[in-house]
């Protein structure tokens, strides 16, 4: 790689060619500030928090976008800069609401770090001061925009999912983040994705709130309150108690949810193996029987929201499985119910989750195997966070606890679902050896492992030629079902995750600022989790696990069948660009 020879104050660096001054000053670990840049989001130079001094140049210039090149002298700390940053900072708190100690953000927040470095309070400029009604007509996701600084990292995580509902509207001192005409989030064909909240530097995002719901159901001792909790939530908990990305806290995690006081503390990836049995055998019969193909995968929510308006000609093309979260209630108020003599009504099922557009999901038509809703409340693994904090709970001195019978036995198939390519290898694995008849002598599919946003693979199983594609984020699904549309790309089976890198990467996971995101690969690094367990587990195959086998011998008899569809399959609607019904 071309390097150039820079001088960051005072002290000299080779940097790679075609650097900005803030990937250069980072390389000399310079942790320049910034409040709207985000890597491969937004990278626009509006903040000016950024500026920093360059010889020879006229005034000071913005370091997420200024090119670096052969001897330049870069000053990123004199009283200049500071005096500017401190002057952007106060002009920015002038127009921002300051009730930081109720702000879901606080602790946590970008601009009151930065106020808190600079020695910035709320007095130094006053005049007039926007007001906005808060849009929380959205099931999932609340816009408080009097919070908001126009930062417009959301514009950029919105645009990058292929959705684009939100934008700047009006200009100068009236403008404002919102949808176009005045439009509610509701309204518009949002897919609730949450790429937005994780990309939100204060409070102006946030997911909408269930937990005091929660702590009423568990103090109501007629009710019977169990919660799952998703593959990668487990990957990311320990984040919002300090922990460093990257550390496993799933043993932490089940004592914290079981003090809480839920009468079942279960494991999702339990459902993840169910899902690959319908799913694969769905597949299968789609190949043998001419079902549409390629078939798409239906466990995002958010992704099958963004093809129902987006492409709602691929609408038949999606598996009819429920998302694992989905068939856990339905297992829950179904099978679960009829063993222990309860009824259906009386039980409150919560999923811990990665994901804000789980929230849609579980008010959607043909969710509700049992008469009522499969489940009742979804919560993110920041609400989860907020949860055991509100009662005292000492995460980090808990000793690791197991997940409660009958559902604690699952493969590591299961637990890959959480990283982008997992649902398809997990899917792989088990097709594999149904149509080959013997067991696989590798169980990896590196092929479609990886945080690319787009993997194509092709194997051949058996008398099949299996040609797959893996999307990572939707405004990558698009990519992928365009060239399909058009006649470019010949595959039988797409996984779509609407997340970037998964659901390790989910709108409701803990959020980290971008002084993080810009330095690491945070879906990878969560991701790793996942495929460590994986490796660590016995069962590796979803068919293999004992649960699985026990549902199926107890209750549905086998794959696809009639009962397995009442119970594990739902449907999807065909809403168009303008149809949010």
């Amino acid at each position: 790689m071309a390097t150039v020879n820079v001088k960051i104050n005072g002290v000299e660096y080779a940097v790679p060619q075609g650097s900005t001054v803030l990937e250069a000053a980072r390389i000399a670990n310079i942790d320049i500030p910034t409040l709207c840049y985000l890597k491969d989001i937004n990278e626009i130079g509006a903040c000016r928090l950024c500026l920093v001094e360059v010889k020879g140049a006229r005034g000071l210039v913005t370091a997420c976008v200024y090119p670096v090149n052969e001897g330049m002298e870069i000053f990123t700390n004199t009283p200049r800069v500071q005096a500017s940053r401190k002057m952007n900072l106060q002009l920015i708190l002038s127009n921002h609401e300051k009730k930081c100690l109720s702000c879901i953000r606080s602790t946590n927040c970008e601009l009151q770090k930065l106020c808190r470095d600079y020695g910035v309070d709320e007095g130094y400029i006053k005049g007039t001061v926007n007001e906005y009604k808060i849009d929380d007509s959205s099931v999932s996701i609340i816009r408080d925009n009097n919070k908001c600084i126009l930062c417009r990292r959301c514009v950029g995580a919105c645009n990058n999912q292929g959705v684009g509902v939100i934008g700047a509207n009006n200009r100068g001192f009236d403008t404002e983040i919102s949808c176009a005409f005045g439009q509610d989030l509701a309204s518009t064909s949002c897919i609730n994705c949450g790429q937005c909240i994780v990309s939100c530097p204060v409070g102006a995002l946030y997911e909408r709130d269930d937990t005091d719901k929660i702590f009423d159901a568990i103090a109501d001792p007629t009710k019977h309150v169990l919660i799952c909790t998703a593959p990668s939530v487990r990957a990311q908990i320990g984040e919002c108690f300090g922990y460093a990305p990257g550390t496993d806290c799933e043993g932490k995690m089940v004592a914290a949810l079981r003090r809480l006081g839920f009468d079942g503390v279960f494991d999702m990836n339990f459902t993840a193996d169910l899902t690959i049995l319908e799913e694969a055998n769905e597949f299968l019969s789609r190949v043998k029987n001419g079902g549409a193909l390629p078939m798409i995968t239906s466990c995002s929510p958010g992704w099958i929201k963004f093809c129902e308006h987006y492409y709602p000609d691929f609408v038949d093309n999606l598996s009819t499985c429920k998302s694992p979260q989905q068939m856990f209630g339905a297992i829950a108020k179904t099978y679960y119910a009829e063993k222990m003599g309860w009824d259906p009504k009386d039980i409150v099922f919560v999923s811990a989750i990665p994901c804000t557009a789980k929230k849609f999901e579980i008010g959607r038509d043909g969710q509700s195997a049992a008469g009522v809703p499969d489940v009742d409340f979804a919560v993110t693994t920041r609400e989860v966070g907020r949860m055991i904090e509100k009662a005292g709970i000492k995460f980090r001195d808990l000793a690791d606890e197991d997940f409660d019978d009958p559902f604690n036995v699952a493969s590591g198939a299961g637990v890959i679902f959480g990283a982008t390519g997992g649902v398809m290898e997990a899917a792989l694995r088990t097709a594999a050896e149904v149509i080959e008849g013997k067991p696989l002598e590798k169980v990896e599919f590196n092929d479609v492992r990886g945080v690319e946003g787009v993997k194509l693979a092709s194997y051949k199983i058996g008398d099949i030629n299996l040609n797959v594609a893996v999307a990572s984020g939707s405004g990558n699904a698009k990519k992928i079902l365009d060239a399909v549309r058009a006649g470019e790309l010949d595959v039988q089976f797409i996984e779509v995750m609407a997340c970037p890198g998964g659901c390790v990467n989910g709108g409701g996971q803990p959020i980290q600022p971008a002084s993080v995101r810009n330095s690491i690969d945070l879906a990878a690094t969560r991701a790793a989790i996942l495929y460590k367990a994986d490796e660590q587990k016995d069962i590796r195959k979803s068919h293999e696990s004992s649960a699985v086998k026990k549902i199926y011998d107890e209750y549905f008899g086998e794959p696809n069948s009639h009962k397995a569809h009442e119970i594990l399959h739902t449907h999807y609607v065909k809403r168009g660009l303008y149809n949010n019904k």
